[in-house]
């Protein structure tokens, strides 16, 4: 039963969870000594006989305690739930109609010779059961040592390190060679704030908690390892959220020397993510052949540069069909898309308000529909769209019968972000994402550059190190904000089920290149010399090309467990606001340490 009981069954020594499955598959033990530890799961008196269900992370074992074992009855009597006991006794067969199909162990059980309480328990503050009602996530995560003891959590855990196995051997397997790389880094312009670690030894200079071991591994591609991994913790102080921890996470980060193009990172990856999909997590792989979907076909399509493709719904463009229709929503529109939605003829008024209001949220002015019905379209606009217009829409978008067809109208960024956030909610509505299925992308093609509203200036689409498709010879043919921003990065991301899972790309390792992509910002060389030193100079000795990926190994556990809130496969997580109710932090410290670090605490001032 325990992991450290040591277990004699018919002359056999046994440990952990192979006692359990010896004791579950050889049901014809007619006497085995065993000695348990764990803790009580439940007591149940039944005058006379005292039965004890005994837990630990290999399962459930029932104890039977006679009076004629006086010690050990005596303390049975006082035992309450989540005490830590010991145990020995004999192994024997259940009576019949007494065993419990529920669990491993429900056809025998232990009867006890001796007990010893190793420790109490106060009342719990939280379950530690999966059955009955749950506590409030803010209680498991103050008290997480505690929930860590229902089973659920103990598979969860003990999957995850099997996880983790599975891909080092693949990443084995495949000539990859583990490099662990500095957590103590410098600040990197990676897209997110960094965590920043103050120096005593230099005063007013920090450190930074890397975001990315994405120099660190460039390098190594330099110092000729001709392949690299590492399950890395990164640190981002980004907004947490249903699918992002906050602060620390993990992803299998990997580089590979001697590589031009993507594609052949990506043919080497893809099979490990079929694998764990298909082998560790026993699901179907909706999309065998994995496509690669260009960056703007993905947004023009679904809207989204992660589109989950386990389900249809595309965005259908109707702008040259309707460039002249009477229905002046659409006529004034720089863009008209529709989404056809099977089944939407059913959506009750009320359903359809909510879509809308959640179109308007998002920017839309309203959220125009056709429904399709046994008798003909029915709409509030169809009285403005000439028969011609109706057939091209029915036509495009494939409607029939039971169907509903909805509209966006506007510019065409604001209209493929509304249809594409109407697109997975359509698909919640209706439950089209079956969690016993797989479905894979690679997203290539991004845009290197991308327009900030906000600055009102260009900035990187994605990772600055990336090599621009076409090199030197592009940028310097870029003169305008538009030839720019057409400039396309050697990029690609994976998306499993919806959800962004990998990024990656050719990286930059010519120092001419790499001044250019940033001069073309308005960074001079002596600023990407400051900030980049280490690596330019490391590419100036004969670095060879070089490309690589990450992959955030929470999020693909998080779809292969089927759970939508990535703080339940995590072992330590903190809450939504990013503080871990269990230790405290972030936490004051000691007016001495602030000064060893030569800081200063300035109070906030109110507005």
């Amino acid at each position: 039963m325990a992991r450290y009981a040591r277990v004699i069954i018919n002359h056999k020594k046994y440990n952990g969870a192979t006692y359990m499955r010896a004791l579950a598959k050889d049901l014809t033990v007619k006497s085995g000594k065993v000695e348990l530890a764990g803790w009580v799961n439940s007591r149940r008196d039944h005058g006379g006989l005292i039965f004890i269900d005994l837990r630990d992370h290999t399962g459930i074992i029932q104890l039977v305690v006679d009076p004629n074992t006086a010690d050990a009855f005596k303390l049975a009597e006082s035992l309450r739930d989540e005490f830590v006991i010991r145990a020995t006794g004999t192994v024997r067969k259940r009576g019949a109609g007494l065993e419990n199909p529920n669990i491993p162990t429900g056809d025998i059980e232990v009867v006890v010779d001796d007990m010893k309480l190793l420790n109490r328990s106060e009342p719990l503050p939280v379950n530690t059961h999966d059955e009955g009602t749950e506590s409030s996530e803010e209680l498991r995560l103050k008290y997480r040592y505690l929930d860590l003891r229902r089973p659920s959590m103990q598979h969860r855990l003990a999957r995850r390190a099997q996880f983790y196995k599975f891909m080092r051997d693949y990443m084995e397997e495949h000539e990859f060679i583990e490099v662990t790389t500095p957590i103590l880094a410098n600040s990197s312009p990676e897209g997110a704030r960094d965590f920043l670690v103050p120096s005593r030894l230099h005063p007013g200079q920090f450190y930074a908690l890397p975001q990315a071991p994405q120099q660190f591994k460039q390098l190594l591609m330099v110092g000729g390892l001709p392949r690299y991994y590492q399950i890395a913790p990164c640190f981002r102080d980004e907004d947490p959220r249903a699918d992002r921890l906050y602060g620390d996470f993990y992803q299998l980060d990997l580089e590979m020397s001697f590589v031009e193009s993507g594609e052949e990172v990506r043919q080497t990856m893809e099979p490990l993510l079929v694998k764990l999909a298909t082998e560790f997590a026993g699901k179907k792989i909706v999309t065998p052949e994995i496509r690669r979907i260009p960056y703007v076909e993905a947004m023009e399509k679904y809207g989204v540069d992660k589109p989950d493709l386990r389900y249809g719904m595309e965005l259908i463009d109707l702008t040259d069909d309707l460039k002249n229709t009477e229905f002046s929503v659409f006529a004034k529109a720089e863009c008209v898309k529709a989404i056809c939605v099977k089944g939407g003829a059913d959506l009750t008024r009320s359903q359809i308000d909510n879509f809308t209001e959640k179109a308007r949220k998002l920017g839309a002015g309203g959220l125009a529909y056709l429904t399709y019905t046994k008798d003909g379209i029915k709409s509030p606009i169809a009285k403005f769209l000439s028969e011609k217009e109706l057939d091209a829409i029915t036509e495009k978008t494939g409607a029939k019968a039971g169907d509903a067809v909805f509209f966006g109208a506007d510019k065409r960024e604001k209209v493929n972000k509304v249809l594409g956030q109407l697109r997975i909610a359509f698909a919640d509505h209706f439950n089209l994402k079956n969690p016993d299925e797989v479905a894979l992308c690679w997203i290539v093609d991004f845009p290197f550059y991308e327009w900030d509203d906000g600055a009102n200036k260009l900035d990187f689409g994605h990772n600055p190190f990336s090599m621009p498709k076409g090199g030197l010879e592009a940028l310097e043919a870029a003169k305008t904000t538009e030839d720019k921003l057409a400039i396309v990065a050697d990029q690609y991301d994976m998306v499993m089920n919806g959800y962004e899972i990998c990024s990656g790309a050719v990286r930059n390792y010519n120092p001419e290149i790499m001044y250019k992509v940033f001069g073309i910002l308005g960074y001079d060389q002596k600023y990407v010399e400051s900030r980049f030193g280490g690596m330019l100079n490391a590419f100036k000795f004969g670095a060879p090309p070089h490309a690589g990926c990450a992959f955030g190994i929470e999020r693909i556990f998080m779809v292969l467990e089927n759970t939508e809130n990535i703080r339940d496969i995590v072992a330590f997580p903190k809450n939504g606001s990013g503080v871990d109710l269990m230790m405290n932090s972030p936490s004051w410290v000691d007016d001495y340490q602030i000064t060893d670090c030569h800081l200063q605490i300035v109070e906030p001032t109110e507005d």
